[in-house]
């Protein structure tokens, strides 16, 4: 099966209805990403196959969840994930992405530039020194749950909400978040491709 029939297939299981446009969109990103990881170490998966279902699947979950939200900041996004596929399925969504490794912040200027992102912008920053007020914060596997409140609490516009993309079902974590905060929703997500656990919790101040 080739990688593109590979992508179409996972992304209708997920019961999502993409252009062919979009899908050669999110090929492109893909490449991109495989061709930058060769020489700058992205992300620890090498072969392709498994980038479509670990990576992009992995992200297009998260569409369902920030559909007629306006903005969203991606923390700890490493090669612009899931923050870049969700801005290329979802144009409406300014989506900011929050990264502190500056190869990385350079991979994802450059997927910015050759796919026509304009609704995608990346800050080379440590999050909790960022400002900003956005509709949902989302990060994936990028710290515990309480020091994702912590450090990216701030960046809430009133009535937002944090979207931490988690493996197995979190019960340790959820039990030390910090007063104030609580669990909105949780989702066991399905990915074509991927067997593994996955989760999304949904976080917002009580």
């Amino acid at each position: 099966m080739s990688l593109e029939q590979q992508l179409h297939e996972g992304i209708v299981a997920l019961g999502l209805t993409l252009t062919t446009e979009v899908e050669a969109r999110l090929m492109a990103y893909l490449r991109l990403m495989a061709k930058w990881n060769r020489t700058y170490n992205l992300t620890a998966i090498r072969d392709e196959a498994e980038m479509v279902s670990h990576h992009l699947l992995d992200s297009l979950t998260m569409v369902p969840f920030v559909q007629g939200l306006d903005s969203l900041a991606d923390v700890g996004s490493g090669a612009g994930l899931p923050g870049i596929p969700l801005a290329v399925v979802c144009p409406g969504l300014k989506v900011t992405s929050i990264e502190t490794v500056e190869k990385k912040v350079a991979f994802q200027q450059q997927a910015k530039i050759e796919l026509k992102l304009s609704n995608f912008a990346v800050l080379g920053a440590r999050v909790e020194k960022t400002q900003g007020q956005f509709a949902a914060v989302t990060s994936r596997a990028f710290a515990e749950l309480a020091d994702f409140v912590n450090w990216s609490g701030h960046l809430l516009q009133p009535g937002g909400h944090l979207l931490a993309m988690k493996g197995v079902y979190p019960e340790e974590e959820i039990a030390r978040l910090p007063e104030g905060w609580q669990v909105a929703e949780s989702h066991e997500l399905k990915v074509p491709g991927l067997d593994a656990k996955r989760h999304l919790i949904v976080l917002n101040k009580i």
